[in-house]
C-alpha cells in the first residue's frame, strides 16, 4: 500500500520524539481518517486511537490522557505479533486474520481484518486497519454462485456430449464433420466448467494430506499428455530422484502438473524437449520443481500478469493455441493450498518458459527398497 507508506514517511517526519498527549496536529487528521487507525510507543502502549479503530477492536475503556498497553486493551496476538515484527523492518508489514470480539460485546461474530503497519521514529509504530468482513462475504458468496452454477451445468453437458459421440457414430463422412465440431466445443466447455469449480475450490488449504510421490506424479502426467506430446514429437528430459515425497493432495498436485505440462506441450515447437527437474532443499525442507519448455517464452508485458484469472496475455503468432485464462491462476491456488510459491520467467539459456514451483518437503515415508504405491488411472480427472 504505497499511501501506508507515504504516510508512514510523513509520520517519521512531524512525530515529537515523546508523544503522551494526542493534542497535535497530526492527532486531528488521524480521527477523521475512513479506516481505522492507531498508534503505540516503544513500550506498546496505546498513545492514539481513532473512533474507526475504536468500534473495529471494541476499544471502549481506553482513554487519551491515559495510555495503557494494547494487550490489556485488545486481546489480540496477531495485531501484537504484527507490531514487534514491523519494527524490524523498514517497509510496511500487513496482516490478515479473523479478530473476535471480547465477551459481552453487542457482536459476537469474528471479524476479518487487515492491518498494515509502520515504524515510526523513537520506536513508535502506526497501525491501519480496514475491515475486510463485507468484502470477505462476497466472495464467498460469489464462490458459492460459480460453485453451484458449475455443479449444474455438469449433467446436461455431460449428456449433449453423449449424444454427439452417439449422432457421430451413426452420421455418414460428411456430416460426421460438423459433429466433430460439436464434439470439440463441447470438451472446451466441459473443460471450462471443472477450471470454474476448481477456480472457486482452490481457496480452501489441503485438509487431511497424504503423502505423494511427485517424482512418481509427474510421469503419471506425461503419461496422460503423451497423445498430445506425440503430435509434436516431443520428449520429456526428468532429472531427479526416483521417488520423492511430499505431503499434500495427490488429485489437486495432479492437476496443477497437468496444467503446468500441458501448456509446455502447447507453447513448444517441434521435435523439442520438455526439461522437468525436482530438487530437494534439505535447509530449506522444500523441494523446487523447475519446468522448461524450448518454446518462445512469456512476452515481457505479461509476466506480472500470469497468474490472474482469464487473462490470456499476447498470442504467440507462431503458435495460435488460445486459452482459458485459468491454467495457470489454478496452478497458484493449488501450489498456495499446499503453503508453496510459484513463480515465472523466461528461462536465460533455452529462452523458453520456466516454471519453478517450491512446495513444503517432508521425510520419505517409505523405506529404502519398498515399493512405492501402485500408479492410478488418473486419465479421466
Amino acid at each position: 500500500m504505497r499511501w501506508v507508506r507515504r504516510w508512514g514517511w510523513g509520520l517519521r517526519r512531524a512525530w515529537p520524539s515523546r508523544v503522551r498527549s494526542p493534542d497535535i496536529p497530526w492527532a486531528e487528521i488521524i480521527q477523521y481518517l475512513p479506516c481505522g487507525c492507531l498508534v503505540v510507543d516503544e513500550e506498546n502502549q496505546l498513545l492514539l486511537c481513532n473512533p474507526a479503530a475504536q468500534e473495529l477492536l471494541c476499544l471502549h475503556r481506553w482513554q487519551p490522557d491515559q495510555p495503557r498497553l494494547l494487550l490489556e486493551l485488545v486481546r489480540s496476538y496477531e495485531l501484537d505479533q504484527l507490531i514487534q515484527r514491523s519494527r524490524g523492518h523498514s517497509t510496511p508489514c500487513t496482516e490478515e486474520w479473523a479478530f473476535y470480539p471480547p465477551p459481552g460485546e453487542a457482536v459476537s461474530v469474528p471479524i476479518a481484518l487487515r492491518a498494515t503497519a509502520q515504524r515510526l521514529s523513537q520506536g513508535q509504530v502506526v497501525v491501519f486497519l480496514e475491515n475486510r468482513q463485507t468484502l470477505l462475504e462476497l466472495t464467498q458468496a460469489r464462490e458459492r454462485w460459480v460453485t453451484d452454477l458449475t455443479h449444474e451445468l455438469k449433467t446436461p453437458l455431460a449428456a449433449m456430449r453423449l449424444v454427439a459421440e452417439a449422432l457421430h457414430q451413426r452420421l455418414e463422412p460428411p456430416l460426421q464433420t460438423w459433429v466433430a465440431r460439436l464434439q470439440g466445443e463441447l470438451e472446451r466447455l466441459i473443460q471450462l466448467v471443472h477450471n470454474w469449480l476448481e477456480v472457486a475450490q482452490g481457496r480452501s488449504v489441503v485438509r487431511n494430506p497424504t503423502p505423494v510421490d511427485l517424482a512418481a506424479l509427474v510421469h503419471s502426467v506425461w503419461q496422460t499428455l503423451e497423445p498430445l506430446a506425440q503430435r509434436k514429437h516431443l520428449t520429456l528430459d526428468y532429472t531427479g530422484p526416483p521417488h520423492l515425497w511430499v505431503q499434500g493432495d495427490e488429485l489437486r498436485l495432479y492437476r496443477m502438473l497437468c496444467n503446468v505440462l500441458d501448456n509446455s506441450i502447447k507453447y513448444s515447437p517441434q521435435d523439442g524437449t520438455i526439461q522437468v527437474t525436482l530438487t530437494p532443499q534439505p535447509s530449506e525442507q522444500r523441494v523446487c520443481i523447475d519446468v522448461i519448455d524450448q518454446g518462445p517464452g512469456f512476452p515481457s508485458a505479461d509476466l506480472p500478469h500470469l497468474f490472474e484469472r482469464f487473462y490470456q496475455g499476447q498470442q504467440h503468432s507462431p503458435w495460435p493455441e488460445r486459452g482459458t485464462g485459468l491454467g495457470l491462476a489454478i496452478v497458484r491456488q493449488i501450489v498456495m493450498a499446499h503453503g508453496g510459491d510459484v513463480q515465472a520467467a523466461n528461462h536465460p539459456h533455452t529462452g523458453g518458459a520456466w516454471l519453478r514451483i517450491q512446495l513444503p518437503w517432508t521425510a520419505e515415508p517409505l523405506a529404502v527398497g519398498d515399493a512405492p504405491p501402485e500408479a492410478t488411472d488418473r486419465s479421466d480427472r
